[in-house]
């Protein structure tokens, strides 16, 4: 399973130590637990098949060992591995560094709602079941695109690049 948390260690505000984070999933019972960087991504085997059932379980430990009750979202390794497949930036040859995964809770197409994606150009999205794809040439901290959808009412989610995310599942693929 990858774990990731959304808000944390985000501009100084949610510290929340790898450390902290690891032993809240140790006292779930987990196994093979390992962090990656700083911003709430964790990795770990568990006898539990629901991943929602596993981001409820490791929020509330989170919550018993520090202030915080950031959002989790958990994806299963065959789920992340589905989410690299997917991504139809890669699929058309983009840029490795300009692509980001929002991951969602639910289907992703709502996060887009009404959007007018074409007037965001020569940015994009592309909404793949729980996941919503982007494309950002210019990066991240200068999209607006990537802004408007932070800002949006309801919006969850917590995003990842490219680079994470496949660094994330070839640590899923060590820890099965």
């Amino acid at each position: 399973m990858v774990a990731l948390l959304r808000g944390v260690n985000v501009g100084g505000r949610s510290r929340l130590a790898m450390a902290d984070l690891r032993q809240a999933a140790a006292g779930c019972g987990y196994e093979g637990v390992r962090s990656y960087i700083q911003s709430g991504n964790l990795v770990f085997s568990t006898s539990t098949a629901n991943p929602g059932a596993v981001a409820e379980q490791l929020g509330r430990a989170i919550a018993d060992i520090t202030e915080l009750g950031p959002e989790v979202i958990v994806r299963t390794g065959d789920e992340l591995a589905a989410v690299v497949d997917q991504n139809p930036f890669v699929a058309r040859g983009e840029d490795a560094a300009h692509l980001h995964v929002v991951f969602t809770n639910g289907a992703a197409d709502t996060a887009l709602g009404s959007i007018d994606l074409d007037s965001y150009a020569p940015e994009e999205a592309s909404a793949v079941g729980q996941q919503l794809y982007l494309f950002l040439p210019s990066g991240m901290g200068r999209s607006k695109l990537a802004a408007d959808l932070a800002r949006r009412q309801g919006s969850t989610g917590t995003t990842r690049n490219w680079r994470t995310v496949t660094k994330l599942l070839a640590m899923a693929d060590e820890v099965a």
